[in-house]
């Protein structure tokens, strides 16, 4: 029997605001493993805008437009601390596939690009997104689902 939707939700909002569990997968990613993940997830080197310490995110690719462009989203918001610091540092590092700390730019997605990966990510994976959408609005506090989707996209292109 399935769990509910609202249960499995909480259960899955619950892991990401888990520490340890989000930081896991940081460690196969620093030990140069991180092509055992593919495509679909990339590390993100990023410089903290107040301590201008290099920071560590894992984070899902939802957009692979072209071989030097990966679009990620930000499931807390702009509230998310890797967000705020890659928009106040856009030079970040990637590390996805058999790549490994190559240098990239971060650019902001507009409402409507965003809405664009969105309906293309749907399409790609729909189970993949029925199980993310109840955890993303619930993250967000706010409406996922294009159009108009709130959730803010980076893009980031390979130098």
């Amino acid at each position: 029997m399935p769990m509910p939707r609202d249960f499995a939700a909480g259960l899955a909002e619950r892991a990401l605001r888990t520490p340890a569990l989000v930081r896991a997968p940081i460690a196969v990613y620093r030990a140069r493993l991180g092509f055992l993940f593919g495509t679909r997830a990339l590390m993100l080197e990023h410089v903290g805008r107040r301590t201008g310490k290099t920071r560590y995110v894992v984070l899902e690719v939802v957009g692979h437009p072209s071989p030097e462009v990966y679009v990620v989203p930000s499931g807390f918001g702009e509230r998310s601390q890797w967000f705020r610091n890659v928009v106040a540092h856009p030079d970040v590092k990637v590390s996805v596939g058999t790549r490994h700390s190559v240098a990239a730019t971060a650019r902001r997605l507009s409402a409507a690009e965003a809405d664009e990966v969105l309906r293309q990510y749907i399409d790609r994976h729909p189970r993949a997104w029925a199980a993310l959408r109840g955890v993303l609005e619930s993250t967000l506090g706010g409406r996922v689902a294009p159009p108009d989707t709130e959730l803010p996209m980076m893009g980031l292109r390979i130098k």
